[in-house]
Order: structure tokens, then C-alpha cells, then sequence
């Protein structure tokens, strides 16, 4: 018997967008550079490699956000337990709006996620490291 879906991501997507501060591209560019602004990116790292990275920006893949957010949690990182402005985004921002629905929910704040994505941070002249990890 097939499994049935009670929820589609569609409605997920919804509900998430109906709860989360959403940033345009311009709004998020004027934010980088700023102490008080963490930008979370959530691809994976084929992606960012493939891509660039926004500069700066703080790499948490998609699948650790939850471990890393809990400070009960052995992988907690100690970049979550700031008091700052945390803007997610993946690719085009559907798992980042997801994200930010879901570090909310956990209690982190104020969180934010980017509009349309890094493809949409690069549509509107955002800036673009395309460096490798390593330096190369």
C-alpha cells in the first residue's frame, strides 16, 4: 500500500512563510558587513562550491541546523548563541524559509530568511566569493 502524504511541502511552505521575516535581495546586501547580522548558508557544499558563498557567511548544512541551534545538543555551535540578527538562505529559498520557520520554533530570534535565495541574492548584484575553502 502506498504511503500517503497528509502534508505537501506546498503547505509547509505556506505555513513557514506565514511566520518568518522574509528579506529582499537589496535589504539582505545592505546587511552584509553588519556585526550585528549573521548570514547562515544552508547548501550543501557541493553547492558552494559549484556557486561561490556569499562573503562572510556562516556554512551550516541544512541537515545539522537543529544539533547545531540546542545548546543541549554535543554539536551545538556557539555562533547560534549570539544575540544577532540571523538571515538563513540556500538556493533558492525554500529550505531556508523551512529553516528559519524551524529556528523559531526552537527559540532562536530574530531570524529572517533571504528572497528567492542565493539566486536571488546574485539576481540582484549581491557579492560573490567563488574561493575554495582551502584558499585555492
Amino acid at each position: 500500500m502506498a504511503q500517503v502524504i497528509t502534508t505537501g511541502v506546498n503547505a509547509l511552505l505556506e505555513a513557514a512563510r506565514a511566520n518568518v521575516n522574509t528579506f529582499s535581495a537589496a535589504e539582505a546586501i545592505a546587511r552584509l558587513g553588519d556585526a550585528e547580522t549573521v548570514f547562515v548558508d544552508l547548501r550543501d557544499p557541493r553547492e558552494l562550491e559549484r556557486e561561490g558563498r556569499i562573503p562572510g557567511a556562516f556554512h551550516c548544512p541544512r541537515g545539522m541546523l537543529e544539533f547545531w541551534i540546542d545548546p543541549e545538543s554535543p554539536y551545538h555551535k556557539l555562533i547560534f548563541a549570539q544575540d544577532k540578527q540571523f538571515l538563513f538562505f540556500c538556493a533558492s529559498g525554500w529550505r531556508s524559509v523551512l529553516a528559519a520557520d524551524m529556528a523559531q520554533k526552537m527559540g532562536l530570534k530574530p531570524v529572517g530568511d533571504i528572497e528567492g535565495g542565493f539566486a536571488g541574492w546574485k539576481a540582484a548584484g549581491g557579492p560573490v566569493d567563488m574561493q575554495k575553502k582551502d584558499g585555492k
